[in-house]
């Protein structure tokens, strides 16, 4: 074994294939299965939310979204170019990072929803987050690779177990590394039967900790959302679901009475910086790649080429 990479999330499962493919011998181990991650209830749009620090996010989120853009192209990933819209009922200043979409612009008077006043349309890779973790376990294993179920205690009683491990641990390396500055943000939704919608909604009125937005996926939509800072709970709360979709209905009409076909809770692994770098471990290396916040889908291509780069120089 070449690689020992912690963790089975997006950023974990993207690192390992990344390395993989590369020609090195790799395992993951994790405490949970990819579809049980807290990756499955992203939203799962590309874009650089709740993540910094933005001189080194500009060119992850450029890597990230030509990588999802080329797999939109390809069948069974779970990945496709979604048009939709950012809106706010009050002025809307675009993000730095809105530069790297091509055809992003000003909506309509007509594209707003009632009581709306400002908003951007532009079209991005959206993930179907179970069907595209399904995809990258299925990468890594026709790579090569070995994921293994067994929950780590200890980075350091890793050493000597591999000459490269690899931390993508995300929320949990609040207590495994230990890294106090890692924040859980709490991020529940609900899975819906699709009306008929057709385009995202993203709803950039800050309101924390509640937030709103919709992201269709054929034949059901997720809606969500909560924004809860340093809340552990990935137990789904009923009380929350009626508000996620009575919120997402002021919004949408047709999502009024809409039939719910589950629920979702993640963690996002929020850091004031993503921690990407290394330290000895032993005789080997440690390299930490966690603290993705929000954008760990639209960051971990980009962050996975840096740490093979560095791995295989």
């Amino acid at each position: 074994m070449d690689v020992l990479v912690i963790g089975a999330g997006a950023v974990g499962l993207t690192t390992a294939i990344s390395l993989a493919e590369a020609g090195l011998s790799v395992t993951i181990r994790t405490a949970a299965l990819p579809a049980q991650t807290t990756s499955v209830a992203a939203g799962a749009v590309w874009g650089a939310v709740k993540v910094g620090p933005s001189n080194r996010v500009l060119g992850w989120g450029r890597t990230g979204l030509e990588v999802l853009c080329k797999l939109a192209a390809e069948p069974g990933t779970g990945v496709r170019m979604a048009a939709g819209r950012e809106v706010s009922r009050g002025p809307l200043e675009r993000y730095y990072w809105t530069r790297l979409l091509t055809d992003l612009r000003d909506c309509a008077e007509s594209e707003l929803p009632d009581g709306f006043t400002d908003g951007w349309h532009y079209t991005a890779p959206l993930a179907n987050m179970p069907v595209y973790l399904e995809y990258l376990r299925a990468r890594f294993e026709q790579a090569g690779g070995t994921l293994e179920v067994a929950p780590v205690t200890s980075l350091a009683g890793l050493a000597g177990q591999a000459p490269v491990i690899i931390n993508c641990s995300g929320a949990a390396a609040h207590d495994l590394v230990p890294d106090p500055t890692v924040v859980p943000v709490r991020g529940q939704v609900v899975i819906a039967a699709n009306p008929g919608i057709e385009e995202f909604l993203v709803s950039r009125d800050p309101e924390p900790p509640w937030i709103v937005y919709m992201f269709p996926h054929g034949d059901t939509i997720l809606l969500g959302g909560t924004n809860d800072e340093g809340n552990w709970d990935t137990d789904p709360k009923p009380e929350i679901a009626m508000r996620i979709v009575a919120g997402c209905a002021a919004i949408e009409p047709r999502l009024r009475g809409v039939e719910i076909v589950g629920h979702r809770v993640g963690l996002r692994p929020w850091r004031p910086e993503v921690r990407l770098e290394s330290e000895p471990l032993g005789e080997g290396v440690l390299w930490h790649n966690y603290g993705h916040g929000g954008a760990g889908i639209s960051m971990a291509w980009g962050c996975a080429a840096e740490i093979t780069r560095a791995v295989l120089g």
